[in-house]
């Protein structure tokens, strides 16, 4: 075979290979690319097999619990405190589990935080000396103190009240004693004074005097006065106190008295006249009290500032119609109304 012939049968071998190629080049396209997706869909399936999120895990129940063993459960099951303190109505139970959230039994991913309220312990762990304070006050101290508490730890029975030189009201004897520890709720007795027994109060001369004037005397005076009136009569100054109960010159401090006005039918100088009545609980003592006015343009002002023991109580007004009337007894406002 000469040279010439070698070159002649290599070129049409290499045409007839081209062609070959040309006709299965579609099919090696599609191979190749299929090749290419099986390769993809591997990859992903084993990366999200080896990355996958957190394990869901069951909320343990901790409530009743130290804080550290609550904490190590946590831990445990992957899950994160989140804590919040407060106080507690039960003594010698600070650091112990309160309540949780989630609850117990609760499915969850882990990684996820509970909340925790943990004790901090009691507000109060031992009785006060509560000897020389006021009653009212001492009620207003554990009424706050105890605010937040289904189950106050100190409780005041009703108070003995017996005579003493120290103001009415001032606590005078305690039981338990002061510094007693609390480990359970705690009810405390007190002996309170009633005020001096032997105290005396010059009785005043009302008659022909006007409703300003006996609102005067009742804020100075310790008498309790019960009020009366009838429509004015021949011979009487309207609005003045036409009668008042006979007494010695003294009366024991806070004894009744009674005293009568004689009030106009009608309205007097753009002035109604009336009793303003209420019943209010009997105290063991004379507390503060105070007859506000408020007038149908809003402005307040007091008629009357006294001390009284409670039952009946009257208090004489002259004042324009509509004003309203507001008593209030140590500070609280109690009875309402309005002058006709």
């Amino acid at each position: 075979m000469n040279i010439k012939d070698f070159f002649t049968k290599l070129r049409i071998g290499f045409s007839s290979s081209m062609e070959k190629m040309q006709s299965n080049g579609k099919a090696l396209v599609v191979a190749a690319l299929s090749a290419i997706v099986v390769m993809i869909a591997i990859c992903i399936a084993v990366f999200f097999a080896n990355v996958k999120g957190p394990e869901e895990v069951l909320v343990p129940d901790v409530v009743g619990k130290e804080l550290t063993a609550a904490l190590i459960e946590m831990q445990a099951k992957e899950l994160y405190p989140k804590i919040q303190l407060r106080y507690s109505d039960v003594p010698g139970n600070e650091g112990t589990i309160l309540e949780q959230n989630p609850v117990s039994g609760a499915i969850v991913k882990a990684g996820r935080r509970i909340n925790l309220v943990v004790s901090r312990g009691v507000v109060i762990d031992q009785i006060e000396d509560y000897t020389g304070l006021k009653l009212d006050d001492l009620r207003i101290k554990l009424q706050t103190l105890f605010s937040g508490s289904t189950k106050p730890l100190i409780v005041l029975s009703d108070p003995l009240y017996k005579a003493d030189m120290s103001e009415a009201g001032t606590i005078l004897e305690q039981d338990p004693p002061a510094g007693t520890k609390i480990a359970e709720p705690v009810t405390v007795s007190l002996v309170v004074s009633r005020g001096p027994a032997y105290e005396q109060t010059r009785v005043p001369n009302l008659l022909k005097m006007s409703v300003n004037d006996v609102l005067t005397q009742m804020s100075r005076s310790k008498i309790t006065f019960d009020f009366t009136a009838h429509t004015v009569q021949d011979g009487e100054v309207p609005g003045t106190v036409t009668a008042q109960q006979e007494t010695g010159e003294f009366l024991p401090n806070y004894s009744r008295m009674t005293v009568d006005f004689a009030f106009p039918a009608g309205p007097l100088n753009g002035n109604s006249y009336g009793l303003f009545t209420a019943v209010l609980p009997a105290y063991p003592y004379p507390l503060s009290m105070k007859l506000d006015a408020v007038t149908p343009d809003g402005e307040r002002y007091t008629i009357a500032a006294f001390s009284h023991p409670g039952g009946n109580l009257s208090v004489p007004y002259a004042l324009p119609a509509g004003t309203q009337l507001l008593l209030s007894v140590e500070g609280r406002e109690e009875v309402k109304s309005i002058v006709q």
